[in-house]
């Protein structure tokens, strides 16, 4: 058996890289269904007088000179980062080819892909400190790198742009009731909103990664490596590689109104950022506040681009504070079971009792994507979250206003995490609950 000592300096993991490639006979193919078994590379560490692929020099204005990301499976040589496109789905990428419903060798045709609107470049492209998550080329690539494109290369867009019409009740209900009204261009006769659609999928700066969660990044890769059970050996092998694309959900941004507002210091902007609840955004749980704070945070953003502002929503894949929906529905048994039942006062405890942790979003990186749509200041802030704010006014942006969700949209056994939030430091504008008050609201049993 062969392994590895993680504490090697680099050049000793590199030079471990080389000799185990060679134990092994390993060589990249191009991936396809075949009926006999094929080499596996473990490490892609290249040989002496392999050729080098372009590398990406993160933080540079122009893209050429920045240089593509390069993740196809298409042309190992041309490979410049650590890991696949697509995120998470590459695994449904691996079932089709391994089904034989997608061809390995298919190479993705962008004609007329390019985004509806034009977004950037803005200075912060630039800023290795701003942007250190996602790549803000990333939707350029078709124009950016057409070059490359006829010389080969298999460049994928990481961001693309689109327009698209929504239609949630909660917005009819705003009109009806008269707290949002239909103009016909932002706000439809029907109830439809009309946005710009932006997804983003994650590109990790593994040297930025590490300066903003203020840790080595030698010990940042070994740690990755660890935790995804061996999944990218790059990540030791590999220190010339520093761009990853993890195998994590994205952000999806709508942007409502004029999309020139966004960076006009003179006119209003709203933004609320969303961490993704499937139970409550999709289904209506009443457990928590998600929807109701997604649907009053896209009113917010309505009246201000009605206002001749823009609107931002931010959602962002991070399922039950990034800790995942299994975790978070054995903490809701664990809430409604414990003595005393669902209790304001042991809120987080009981989080942090089955996870180890209480909140795993770090939101350190979520400022990128403001950053990246060219924000300075932001004058609504639709969220009641510290770390939220904390990230994103410690990352240069202003924030004027604070806006709290309404007493009346909080559903009955939400209480429970609104007055544990406040307690614990979140925004409000009334009274902070103190012990005895917290120790006094309780949510529903399991059987109710």
């Amino acid at each position: 058996m062969i392994r590895a000592s993680f504490n090697l300096p680099s050049w000793k993991l590199s030079r471990f890289g080389s000799y185990l490639c060679i134990l092994l006979g390993a060589f990249m193919q191009e991936p396809k269904i075949a009926s006999k078994p094929k080499h596996i590379v473990l490490t892609s560490h290249p040989g002496r007088f392999a050729s080098k692929p372009l590398r990406i020099n993160w933080g540079k204005s122009d893209p050429l000179e920045r240089g593509p990301v390069i993740g196809t499976l298409l042309n190992p040589a041309h490979r410049n980062v650590i890991g696949t496109h697509s995120g998470s789905y590459s695994v449904y990428r691996a079932l089709s080819v391994a089904s034989g419903a997608l061809q390995a060798s298919h190479r993705a045709d962008l004609t007329n892909t390019a985004p509806i609107v034009a977004i950037g470049p803005h200075p912060s492209w630039s800023d290795p400190n701003r942007i250190v998550s996602l790549d803000p080329f990333g939707g350029l690539v078709g124009e950016a790198y057409a070059s490359l494109y006829e010389q080969g290369y298999d460049i994928r867009p990481t961001i693309a742009v689109t327009k698209a019409h929504i239609n949630m009740p909660e917005l009819q209900d705003a009109v009806a009731k008269g707290r949002l009204s239909v103009d016909g261009q932002i706000l439809k006769s029907n109830g439809s909103l009309v946005v710009t659609k932006v997804a983003l999928d994650p590109v990790w700066y593994l040297p930025g990664i590490a300066q903003r969660l203020k840790v080595g990044e030698s010990d940042l890769r070994r740690i990755l490596f660890q935790q995804t059970g061996g999944m990218f050996p790059e990540l030791v092998t590999r220190p010339d590689l520093q761009v990853f694309l993890p195998p994590i959900g994205g952000i999806t941004v709508y942007l409502i109104g004029d999309v020139a507002a966004i960076t006009d210091p003179n006119r209003l902007l709203a933004v609320r950022v969303h961490d993704e609840c499937n139970g409550s955004d999709v289904f209506g749980s009443d457990i928590c506040t998600c929807r109701p704070y997604l649907v009053h945070g896209l009113e917010v953003c309505v009246q201000t681009a009605q206002e001749g502002g823009a609107g931002i929503m931010v959602y962002s894949r991070k399922e039950g504070r990034a800790l995942g929906e299994v975790t978070k529905f054995l903490v809701y048994n664990a809430r409604k079971r414990q003595v005393g039942g669902d209790r304001a006062d042991a809120y987080f405890n009981r989080t942090e009792c089955v996870a180890g942790v209480q909140d795993m979003r770090f939101q350190e990186l979520m400022p990128d994507v403001l950053h990246w749509l060219g924000i300075t200041r932001i004058d609504r802030f639709v969220s009641m979250s510290d770390m939220k704010y904390n990230a994103i006014v410690n990352s240069g942006i202003e924030i004027v206003q604070r806006v709290a969700i309404p007493d009346e949209l909080i559903p009955a056994d939400a209480m429970v995490e609104i007055a544990a939030k406040q307690a614990a430091g979140y925004y409000t504008e009334k009274a902070v609950p103190n012990a005895v008050s917290l120790a006094e609201i309780k949510g529903r049993g399991l059987a109710d």
